[in-house]
């Protein structure tokens, strides 16, 4: 199985990135083929060009691996902290330069792109491990929990991904070593348990 993991975190001693280390980790053990990106480290560009707009664009390089990578994996989990009910910039950049016409959507012949794409993907499952240092229960109550609706709905749900898991850690700032080897062992149960 291929599987893509995408990191959008720029700090190396972040939880996020312990959290992407156990997911390959249990991932390389399973066996699988692991497209692995850590995009701040790569030096991901996120933004779109005017240059790729088109569908038909010529894409630099590194995109058009990406956009391979993509389509090819049976299975996505990607990583990053919520920031501002958001995904950070980075990640919120590789979803306008990857997630293409043809790649994970089509419009259906005729449309001019005002009606609801059909999805391409052909991942069966995606992940998404987020971290927050706002407690659970003010996220929703206040916020409403956006991360959610943009994952489940605005992304993966419109790319043809059914099953879309997420699972936001917090409050990470005030956690304790023991409650981090937890959340950890959690990543590797739901990992081993999907993929």
């Amino acid at each position: 199985m291929n599987v893509s993991v995408i990191l959008g975190h720029p700090n190396p001693l972040s939880f996020n990135h312990a959290i992407a280390h156990a997911a390959l980790h249990v991932l390389k053990g399973l066996g699988h083929t692991i497209f692995y990106h850590d995009l701040c480290a790569e030096g991901f560009y996120p933004n779109l060009p005017l240059a790729e707009f088109d569908e038909n664009a010529e894409l630099p390089a590194d995109i058009r691996n990406y956009c391979e990578e993509l389509g090819s994996s049976n299975g996505i989990i990607v990583v990053h902290p919520n920031w501002w009910g958001q995904p950070p910039a980075i990640v919120k950049g590789w979803i306008d330069r990857v997630f293409r016409p043809e790649i994970a959507f089509k419009f259906l012949e005729g449309d001019k792109g005002e009606g609801v794409p059909l999805g391409l993907l052909k991942a069966t499952s995606a992940f998404v491990f987020n971290t927050s240092n706002t407690p659970a229960d003010r996220e929703i109550k206040v916020f409403g929990d956006p991360l959610d609706t943009l994952w489940k709905n605005c992304i993966f749900g419109l790319c043809g991904i059914e099953n879309v898991f997420r699972r936001n850690f917090g409050v990470v700032i005030t956690s304790s070593e023991e409650r981090r080897k937890i959340w950890l062992d959690e990543v590797k149960q739901s990992i081993k348990n999907y993929f």
